[in-house]
């Protein structure tokens, strides 16, 4: 469970992180006609910052991909090889879910 959390974390970390990338970028679009050679420098140095952030979170994005499919494949698995040991574990899930929905 706690690792599902991680990869509902991580997949929202995702989400944010491309918006301040695409942020970061109209902002650099924004101050593409500032004349100053300083300012140009620091621009390159962030336009390089972002190639390098926007390439490492695509690779993490693909290796959560990457790991989700295979829990996903490993469930599916072990349900075909237990079937009754997943059904009666279901049907308690909803006999705690019923039982809790009742009390109210």
């Amino acid at each position: 469970m706690d690792t599902l959390t991680n990869d509902v974390t991580k997949e929202q970390l995702f989400k944010d992180f491309k918006v301040v990338v695409a942020d970061a970028e109209a902002l650099l679009k924004a101050t593409a006609n500032q004349g100053d050679e300083k300012f140009a420098e620091l621009r390159a140095k962030a336009e390089k910052s972002l190639e390098i952030a926007k390439a490492g979170i695509a690779n993490a994005h693909a290796d959560l991909l990457v790991k989700t499919k295979e829990a996903a494949k490993a469930t599916d698995n072990y349900i075909h090889e237990n079937p009754w040991r997943s059904v009666g574990f279901a049907a308690s899930v909803g006999l705690v879910v019923g039982l809790l929905i009742g009390r109210r």
